[in-house]
């Protein structure tokens, strides 16, 4: 996670929960509002994944484990997978792991993607996010899946006698 740096009353932490003081969105002379860091991430996992190119989200590891829970009867996919988030009591930064779609700009897909996930996190929030890094991991072309590996074409013509 990258350090994100504010103003002293700007960013103070509480355990993993945004929480306003007083003033701002997130706070009033009636009270305050906690943010978990979970719902942060889920609401960038969820907008990420709106976004056309993007095929999945996390590492080569977090994917593995990920596609093992979907095959558990009455599991849910884990929306948070491939996000971290860091926040404050007025600021969010996120961190992002993708996999592209072959043939996507990945330029014009991180711009989609940061739109996205600033117009949700913000909306939803009321927190300002501060940075949205992404990192792709791979890139995700049709008939690459598991399962489909091409060998039998491989094996069909031998290469050399």
């Amino acid at each position: 996670m990258t350090e994100t740096r504010a103003s002293a009353d700007a960013v103070k932490t509480s355990g993993d929960k945004a929480v306003a003081a007083g003033g701002g969105p997130l706070g009033s002379e009636h009270g305050k509002t906690t943010i978990a860091d979970t719902v942060v991430s889920k609401i960038a996992g969820i907008a990420t994944r709106e976004v056309n190119g993007v095929h999945n989200l996390g590492g080569g590891t977090a994917r593995a484990v990920g596609m093992l829970r979907e095959r558990i009867p009455g599991s849910r996919t884990n929306m948070s997978q491939g996000v971290g988030v860091e926040v404050g009591e007025t600021q969010a930064a996120i961190d992002l792991a993708i996999v592209v779609e072959y043939g996507v700009s990945i330029a014009d897909l991180a711009q989609g993607i940061r739109r996205s996930v600033i117009g949700a996190v913000e909306r939803m929030t009321g927190l300002e996010v501060t940075e949205v890094n992404i990192s792709v991991n791979d890139i995700h072309v049709e008939g690459d899946d598991e399962g489909d590996t091409g060998e039998a074409e491989v094996r069909a013509e031998p290469r050399v006698q």
